[in-house]
């Protein structure tokens, strides 16, 4: 392993040593070609042609003749101008015209022949220059071939020296996920076992998932379980500005996986080459070609060839129907979400080597970040080490991961911020108009804090408890999640009798929502169950209709119009609370939960 890896960082330098050469030819042949273009315009002006030379002669208007020994060229100079003159002839010219000006100086013309014997290194540098331009180019040329060797790509690691690196025991939350891949590992460890059922080797795995929940963590770990060669390489690296290097990449990496057999290839962010072929112009061309060159080589190798492909995406729904097809990627692992119990266990894997005080229980954080996935997790617990480490605890407490929670989620607290008294009053209005709404709503979480310091760019935030996992939502809890959303909007009009762009990140999480409801899962009472995807195919809602069009557009008014009334019913009926909340806030800028139970008795 280490000398495959020493020949991968090897091969890296080269493609970057070549890339720069050729940068610096094309930099240099650039620079020569705009002075030699300057130089040549410069020059017309002070050539002078044969005949003319000839003429200026007779008239007895040449001061000075100037002649080097095997030059066609002859240097003049004029008796009514400063700057010399240069006359370029042929071999026969040179001929006829040293016997011409010889005989005019023997009959005494007032003309000065100079005759100079030839300069061997002005010759030699003359001519090397003017080959220069055209060596450049051949070494352009030679390099270009060369960097098509640049698909030397993807890292290789083996069983030496995966011992150290990520196993299954480093995975939490994705029990069936592992199962799934264990299955894989021990297909390339023992086939025997397999082909006496008969079972045929599956091509391709393909990982799918939202970003952070472990599709890439999966991968290093079955390069760390797995006893045989494991090629890692991401989609972006097939793609380059050369056209037919994508292509040639993935012909040579399946070409090493061949020689290495059997083994594994990790491609990541598959998207990037797997996406819908699309019209052949430009650079969409050249995915084309690469992409179908992939679809080549996974349908072509051979089944005695031990070669499973695992691909990774979080757009599962641009890739090609070509490349998703049995055959090439038989198996669709989709990873969702961690439980409560996968949180937990993910956040004991991450609580190792870290220092925690005896209020910490990570169980009941587990319990407070549904919704999060593995990467949110290790991020808070490291964000919590670091507040931790700033405020010179000994461990790290509850506090610092409340904090850190708050960090990651709403974004940092700027304490420092000069706000004035007006827009104070505003967002505490504001706030506490989403928590009064939010807690005579049946479906809604319970608040777990309402702040008005400013953190990320939020004047303010009202925390929600996330002790639930769920796997549907109703259209009850959609309705009513609009309600809350546009309940600090209801707040301001009703109390301030006035609107502010406060209320504009809350607008736009509603009008998606809202549109949802309709285009994606039918809850509309008048257009009923119907799908439309416009991201994918934005042609679609142009086939039903343009009155089809209006008819969503309705639909979302209605279901935003109708919250939005019923936030501001609920806003008059507690208006009592939502001043108490209000004032509470303008003297402590933060409430907990409890505070704010204790206020709404």
């Amino acid at each position: 392993m280490e000398e495959n890896k020493k020949n991968n960082e090897k091969n890296t330098k080269k493609q970057y040593l070549l890339l720069a050469v050729a940068i610096i030819l094309m930099a240099v042949l650039a620079v020569m070609i705009y002075f030699t273009t300057t130089n040549s315009k410069n020059a017309d002006d002070k050539k002078i042609a044969y005949t003319d030379l000839i003429k200026e002669i007779n008239d007895g208007k040449v001061e000075k003749v100037e002649m080097t020994v095997g030059s066609t060229n002859v240097k003049v100079k004029l008796k009514d101008e400063e700057e010399e003159k240069t006359s370029i002839m042929t071999s026969a010219q040179v001929e006829a015209f040293t016997e011409f000006i010889q005989k005019k100086v023997e009959e005494g013309n007032d003309v000065i022949l100079e005759q100079k014997p030839t300069n061997v290194i002005v010759s030699i540098s003359t001519t090397l220059f003017s080959l220069l331009p055209t060596l450049l180019l051949v070494a352009l040329i030679i390099l270009f071939f060369k960097m098509q060797g640049i698909g030397e790509k993807g890292k290789i690691y083996d069983s030496e020296t995966t011992k150290s690196k990520i196993t299954f025991d480093d995975v939490a939350g994705l029990e069936e996920e592992k199962h799934e891949m264990i299955e894989i590992v021990d297909f390339l460890k023992n086939p025997e076992r397999f082909d006496k059922m008969g079972a045929k080797i599956p091509r391709g795995v393909l990982l799918c998932g939202q970003p952070g929940t472990g599709k890439t963590l999966i991968a290093k770990a079955i390069a760390g379980q797995a006893k045989v060669p494991f090629i890692s390489m991401s989609g972006s690296e097939f793609i380059e500005m050369f056209a037919g290097l994508g292509a040639s990449r993935v012909r040579k990496l399946f070409e090493k996986a061949k020689k290495i057999s059997p083994c594994i290839i990790f491609i990541d962010e598959i998207d990037a080459i797997g996406s819908r072929r699309n019209s052949n112009s430009g650079a969409e061309s050249e995915n084309n070609q690469t992409l179908n060159q992939l679809l080549v080589e996974m349908d072509g190798f051979d089944t005695e060839e031990t070669i499973i492909v695992l691909a990774a995406t979080n757009r599962p729904e641009m890739l090609d129907k070509a490349l998703l097809r049995p055959g090439r990627f038989d198996r669709r692992i989709t990873i969702g979400l961690p439980d409560m119990r996968g949180r937990e266990a993910i956040l004991n894997i991450h609580a190792k080597g870290k220092v925690f005080a005896d209020d910490v229980n990570l169980k009941s954080i587990a319990e407070d970040t549904a919704g999060f996935t593995g990467a949110d997790l290790a991020n808070i617990l490291n964000e919590a080490a670091i507040i931790a480490t700033i405020n010179e605890h000994e461990a790290i407490t509850n506090k610092d991961i409340e904090d850190a929670v708050k960090k990651v989620t709403v974004g940092l607290e700027k304490q420092s911020r000069v706000i004035s008294d007006k827009d104070k009053r505003l967002t505490a209005y504001h706030e506490a108009g989403h928590a009064i709404v939010s807690s005579t709503l049946e479906t809604q979480k319970a608040v777990k804090e309402v702040s008005i310091i400013p953190r990320g760019v939020a004047g303010g935030y009202t925390m929600y408890k996330s002790d639930e996992d769920k796997c549907y939502i109703s259209k009850t809890e959609m309705e009513e999640k609009l309600v809350a959303l546009l309940g600090g909007r209801a707040a301001e009009k009703i109390v301030l009798n006035d609107i502010s762009t406060g209320a504009s990140n809350d607008i736009e999480v509603a009008t998606d929502i809202a549109k949802n409801m309709i285009t994606k899962y039918g809850m509309s009472e008048s257009l009923g169950p119907i799908s439309i995807n416009t991201e994918n195919d934005p042609y679609e809602l142009q086939m039903l209709g343009e009155k089809f069009g209006d008819a969503i557009g309705a639909e979302v008014k209605i279901l935003l119009d109708t919250a939005y009334e019923r936030a501001q019913r609920l806003i008059i009926q507690n208006r009592d609370k939502l001043d108490k909340v209000a004032e509470e806030l303008l003297k402590k800028e933060v409430i907990s939960a409890e505070e704010f139970q204790e206020l709404i008795k």
